[in-house]
């Protein structure tokens, strides 16, 4: 069970927002929010305007690593699958109610999402997934 990067990445940009870590990498994002904090519309929009500022004009994957408990407003789904952009989704964590919300994230999303235990294999999945399009 990894969660952990591996080193060789480059971060492009990273920003502490109010509750959350965001690390921009070449063509995807990973987000960690803080412990106990809401991923609500107006922290969302926060996150859709730095895709935009190193995405606006290619496809990029966004991965939510999980090492924190934290609550998500499923309504975010409905913003965030607006972005033609964003062609890959991934969920990285070990506990079981991430895997249990995770099935009930992925209704509200309805486009390319996945669940992984291991962060490597979120990376994979989601640069592949960017590639093809």
């Amino acid at each position: 069970m990894n969660l952990d990067r591996p080193k060789k990445t480059v971060i492009v940009q990273e920003y502490r927002l109010d509750t959350a870590l965001v690390q921009v990498f070449e063509n995807y994002m990973v987000v960690t929010f803080d412990e106990g904090a809401t991923l609500t519309l107006e922290r969302a929009y926060q996150i859709i305007g730095i895709s935009e500022i190193h995405f606006r004009d290619r496809n990029f994957g966004y991965i939510s690593l999980r090492r924190n408990p934290f609550a998500v407003d499923p309504t975010v789904y409905s913003y965030l699958r607006q972005l033609e952009n964003l062609k890959a989704f991934a969920i990285v964590s070990i506990k079981e109610i991430d895997m249990h919300n995770f099935k009930i994230e992925k209704m509200f999303y309805k486009k390319p999402m996945k669940f992984f235990i291991e962060y490597d294999n979120a990376l994979a999945w989601v640069k592949q997934r960017v590639r093809l399009k």
